[in-house]
């Protein structure tokens, strides 16, 4: 591991680590505070009003970091396609806390602005970085799609952004996970040459425990959509451009799940009227269950290491 890449990890904790006291207070004087979901746990309301929009320290460490070892437009690209994600983040939350309820922007505005970046994000790669193929987990063979890969990497995008903004759901949830996914691909972005990634992924890991800092149980700051989808584009962003895509299916299985389980409690309750989980995301059912938060969250975050290890042996 090469100095440069330290640096850009240690970017990612301090100044993270530094800009959230400060940003508690200026948050709480704007009365930009969480609010929390009618239909969702009711022992949730207590953290009704915690500082949300805790991820543009998250967005601002991580692009500082990514940016002192981006040497190539490609890097470039995906520090500004993860930050894109999370401006529209940004956008979301801020209609929130303006509006003072949980909802938004519309499912389409968002689904629509986020299809945008995805659409730029695809187009960049297949046209100017000339790629259209995909690393295979456990084979070594490079999977080549043509021109599918744009739509493919589109998915990718989408899926991940807003899988981990779905993951988003207690304290210290999303970063915990977000750290060990992000861990995985700085080590599978050097494995694969792609420095640059790695040094971004690095400093996203160092964002990520700088801001567990202040967000492990209980929370004094929430990362709100606009930590959630930067972390989840990052992630994505840095995979499609080493051609790992395929890896987040492994490492990133928690936030496939998370997704999962809603799309399943949904069909199942609209043919059969009823439900397969207590609460969706899964998470709540953990916590309907009797689960602590901190309990929920060293599980999934263990599955996660567990699954970072099987997928690096898919290198």
């Amino acid at each position: 591991m090469d100095y440069m890449l330290l640096i850009s990890g240690a970017m990612g904790l301090v100044i993270t680590a530094a800009a959230v006291p400060p940003l508690i207070p200026f948050l709480h004087r704007l009365k930009f505070g969480q609010s929390i979901l009618e239909d969702g746990p009711t022992w949730h309301a207590k953290k009704q009003g915690t500082p949300t929009m805790g991820g543009m320290a998250m967005i601002l460490a991580s692009a500082a970091g990514g940016l002192v070892s981006a040497h190539s437009l490609k890097a470039l690209a995906v520090i500004a396609g993860a930050v894109l994600f999370g401006l529209i983040g940004f956008v979301d939350d801020y209609i929130k806390v303006v509006k003072k309820h949980n909802q938004g922007f519309t499912p389409i505005q968002k689904f629509g602005c986020q299809t945008v970046v995805s659409l730029a994000f695809a187009l960049f790669l297949y046209f100017v970085e000339g790629r259209a193929s995909t690393l295979v987990p456990f084979t070594g063979f490079e999977l080549k799609m043509g021109l599918l890969y744009i739509p493919f990497i589109m998915l990718v995008l989408l899926a991940t952004t807003n899988s981990v903004n779905l993951t988003d759901g207690l304290d210290g949830l999303a970063a915990s996970v977000t750290t060990v996914a992000a861990l995985f691909f700085t080590v599978a972005c050097l494995v694969r040459g792609e420095r640059d990634c790695a040094a971004f992924m690095f400093a996203v890991v160092g964002a990520c425990l700088g801001f567990l800092i202040y967000n492990f149980y209980p929370a004094r700051i929430f990362m709100g959509d606009t930590g959630s989808l930067f972390l989840g584009g990052a992630l994505s962003c840095a995979a499609a451009a080493s051609g790992l895509e395929l890896f987040l299916i492994i490492t990133g299985f928690v936030f496939l799940f998370e997704t999962l389980s809603v799309m399943i409690q949904v069909t199942v309750f609209k043919k059969t009227g009823k439900r397969v989980f207590k609460m969706t995301p899964v998470h709540h059912h953990f916590e309907m269950c009797g689960w602590k938060e901190p309990a929920i969250v060293f599980l999934f975050t263990a599955v996660t290491v567990l699954l970072a290890g099987i997928a690096y042996l898919g290198l």
